[in-house]
């Protein structure tokens, strides 16, 4: 067994690293650097990412104020940093005061900066407001927002100091005014900034024969409906479910509930890939092959078609697919976090077409990455016990190359946060 994981580890790392390596630099040779990314400025008044700040996509919902007397002071650290100068008009010291999300964010900024223009510092003008400045419901009283600048205050670097902002790995950046750019993080105990898993425990699956099966109950072994190319848009069959990239019961996550025309409804996380047409589609028409794009469920916006599976035949062979429209998309509290892979890369949820995979935005790379476990699944067969809790091994493994080989563009905003599937 030893044997079979190290041979399946060693065949995982060969299959990320061949058509990464191709793809890496100016030329197509192994073991060429790639070339360092140029970075653009964002424009005057341009935010990233770009969503409004205290969305799920961004920097969360406002949790309260926090002040010296509150409990939740104990959240805030000072920030004591020789590389960053802080304005500290108050002479309170309250502009250091931050979250260590915040904080560490600075901290990589001001390697940035000094990396970026030698002699030049990162400058804080404001940071946690003690004295009701800002507007309301602002971040800046949760100490999770900083205005910045740079120490030679030149305004024709603030452009290239918002960007800065977002490769250090703030939640939002906003270069709000000439004087300043303006970042927030999300909290550090919010459900947002610790999402990862997939799909809630009740939502449903289909077992070979019609019978339907919900999350929380399903086991490897079990032959599920998907569909047969893992782009989401080959026939409909039934897929054997080999193992869980993640699985927590106990959980509670934010799910992003997707609602089509005809009443199918999937919640899933924001991270996760669901199939999508491109460009405008035809209601009730059946999925091509190449008009399919993995979406990240957070990206997924009304007036845009998924793939349904429609009512299985009597007789329980495997339904058909149809496009059906996006009536709604909404955001809801639920609980377990499942993430089951099937030998197809896909499965049938709630109706909707789904893929097995989330993180980062490329499905077919993600389904060439799990070729050896589910070779190592047909070799070993699959166990049939009862699921092990908790993030599989492949996926920390996939997780941890994919952040050293690919860009961080490439991955989920949310999915940087932790290892995910």
């Amino acid at each position: 067994m030893r044997l079979c994981i190290l041979v399946t580890c060693l065949a995982g790392c060969a299959v990320i690293l061949s058509p990464l390596g191709e793809s890496c630099g100016p030329g197509r040779g192994y073991g060429k650097r790639r070339s360092p990314r140029k970075l653009a400025p964002l424009a005057y008044k341009q935010f990233s990412p770009n969503v409004a700040e205290k969305t799920l996509g961004a920097s969360g919902r406002y949790e309260g104020k926090i002040t010296r007397n509150s409990d939740r002071f104990k959240e805030l650290t000072p920030n004591y940093n020789p590389d960053i100068i802080f304005k500290d008009e108050e002479n309170t010291g309250a502009d250091r005061m931050m979250t260590q999300r915040c904080k560490d964010k600075l901290n990589s900024l001001a390697i940035s900066v000094m990396n970026l223009w030698p002699g030049v510092r990162l400058r804080v003008t404001e940071g946690w407001d003690e004295d009701g400045h800002h507007s309301e419901e602002s971040l800046h009283y949760e100490g999770r927002a900083v205005d910045i600048t740079t120490s030679d205050r030149d305004r024709h670097k603030y452009a290239m100091l918002a960007r800065l902002a977002v490769e250090a790995g703030f939640d939002w950046v906003y270069y709000e005014s000439k004087g300043h750019v303006h970042c927030s993080v999300k909290s550090e105990h919010s459900v947002a900034a610790k999402s990862g898993g997939c799909f809630p425990a009740g939502a449903l699956v289909t077992l070979e024969g019609g019978v339907q099966r919900s999350m929380g109950d399903l086991r490897p072994g079990d032959r599920v409906l998907a569909s047969s190319g893992s782009d989401g848009s080959g026939p409909l069959l039934y897929s054997e479910v080999l193992t869980f990239l993640d699985r927590d019961p106990a959980t509670r996550k934010l799910f992003y509930a997707v609602r089509t025309e005809d009443g199918a409804r999937l919640s899933l996380t924001a991270a996760h890939l669901l199939f999508v047409a491109r460009g405008n589609c035809s209601r009730g028409a059946a999925p091509a092959p190449g008009t399919l794009r993995a979406t990240y469920a957070s990206d997924v916006r009304p007036g845009q078609c998924v793939v349904v599976a429609e009512t299985p035949p009597c007789g329980g062979g495997p339904a058909a697919s149809r496009l059906a429209r996006v009536a709604a998309v909404t955001v809801r509290e639920d609980q377990g976090a499942y993430a089951p892979l099937t030998r197809h890369g896909t499965l049938v949820v709630d109706r909707v077409v789904s893929s097995c995979y989330a993180a980062v935005d490329r499905a077919g790379l993600a389904h060439w990455a799990l070729g050896p476990l589910r070779l190592l699944h047909g070799w070993a067969g699959t166990d049939r016990g009862p699921p092990v809790d908790g993030l599989h091994w492949y996926s920390r493994l996939l997780h941890w190359l994919g952040s050293l080989l690919l860009d961080q563009e490439h991955f989920h905003p949310w999915a940087m946060a932790r290892p995910g599937t």
